[in-house]
């Protein structure tokens, strides 16, 4: 490693959150040593933001204070600070591939992953339990009620508002079950992704994939019997510290990973093209028509305007060769059009490229919280906030 610390990072954040889960799953692939910090409910609403800027989770505390949020910017940031073992391939055109299926990874796959932990009853009532128990602890708080108004918080705000109705619903789990399909075979074949070694691409679909799909009960159970591979897979990126350092990955990008960058072109990349005009336009909700399906009604999204800016920003830094080479790619898997059919992208975030150590921000607009959710905070503040009757 090309720098040490007194003390290992804390990760703060909670055993069964996406986003924690794939911070694990790198830290544990790259060998680096992590404390972990459950995230209670006076953290998620005080401490965290207060340090990073946004609740959300996780949030990583270094050994000289300072805080960083943000996966895809800590990873990136340990990529340059801890050189040994690396995850970001050094060939320009696996690199960038690995963000471009990380970031179909991070914001389209949350979709399914939320419709599957909380659309079915059973997941519903597990998730709320566990997730209760884990935030709220030993706080004074009716719990039956709490695990209630917490499904019913989730539900609206990550399934009914991000575009999961009646209409969509089937659209919605083709994606998890075709992805099943491609993965399958390619993990059967050979360990990751891209050969030997996990790389980016691997730790971003893994997000989605340990603590959602593999664990929750209606995907998991699907995943076990569709797709043992990815099964055992999702087991070696967890057990990352026994994969031995001087393994390498393979030679540019194997056909078989084709048929995914079509998925991520016609659904992420769409996406995330809709949600830019409609931020360009000053909407706060937008349509948009995926695989021939309407989405209606979606949240518009600053922070998936910055993506799509970064993955153009990724692709501009590569060098000239590499750039033509990944321009083939993108085109024979219709990626190249979305890419760049946005003339003008401005979300005004991290101008500096300070992240991880700048103020992050939350997805969605705080604003566009309900009733319910308000009401929500309200009663648990009350317990943990006896001052404020």
């Amino acid at each position: 490693m090309t720098s040490s610390q007194s003390s290992p990072p804390k990760v703060y954040g909670l055993a069964l959150s996406y986003f924690t889960g794939k911070l694990e799953g790198y830290l544990r692939c790259k060998g680096i040593d992590y404390t972990s910090v459950n995230m209670d409910y006076r953290m998620f609403g005080g401490l965290i933001p207060e340090k990073t800027g946004a609740a959300q989770m996780p949030a990583v505390e270094l050994a000289d204070g300072r805080w960083m949020t943000d996966t895809t910017a800590i990873i990136q940031w340990f990529e340059q600070t801890h050189t040994d073992n690396p995850i970001i391939p050094t060939d320009p055109v696996q690199a960038f591939i690995c963000y471009l299926i990380e970031d179909y990874a991070d914001e389209w796959l949350w979709r399914a992953a939320m419709h599957y932990r909380w659309s079915y009853e059973q997941g519903r009532t597990l998730l709320s339990t566990q997730i209760v128990d884990a935030m709220l602890g030993t706080l004074p708080v009716p719990k039956t009620i709490m695990r209630k108004m917490m499904a019913r918080r989730q539900h609206t705000n990550f399934v009914v508002k991000d575009g999961v109705t009646k209409d969509t619903w089937d659209h919605v789990e083709s994606g998890y079950l075709k992805l099943l399909d491609m993965l399958n075979p390619i993990l059967a074949e050979r360990n990751f992704l891209l050969g030997d070694k996990p790389s980016l691409a691997d730790i971003g679909l893994f997000g989605p994939f340990f603590r959602h799909f593999g664990i929750d009960p209606t995907p998991a159970g699907i995943m076990r019997e569709r797709a043992p591979a990815v099964y055992a897979w999702l087991a070696r990126i967890w057990d990352g510290r026994n994969i031995k350092s001087d393994l390498s990955f393979g030679q540019g990008i194997p056909d078989d990973l084709m048929p995914l960058l079509a998925e991520a072109a016609e659904t992420h990349l769409e996406y995330l093209c809709a949600n830019a005009e409609a931020y360009n336009a000053g909407e706060r909700r937008f349509d948009v028509i995926i695989q021939g399906i309407t989405y209606r009604n979606m949240m518009t999204s600053r922070y998936r305007v910055w993506c799509l800016e970064k993955l153009r920003e990724k692709f501009e830094l590569l060098p000239v060769a590499a750039q033509q080479d990944v321009k083939t790619l993108l085109e024979n898997s219709g990626a190249w059009e979305p890419l760049w059919r946005i003339e003008s992208l401005n979300s005004g975030f991290d101008k500096e490229g300070q992240l991880p150590f700048a103020s992050g921000i939350e997805v969605f607009a705080t604003e566009e919280r309900d009733r319910g959710e308000a009401f929500f905070e309200r009663i648990v503040n009350w317990f943990i906030q006896p001052s404020s009757k």
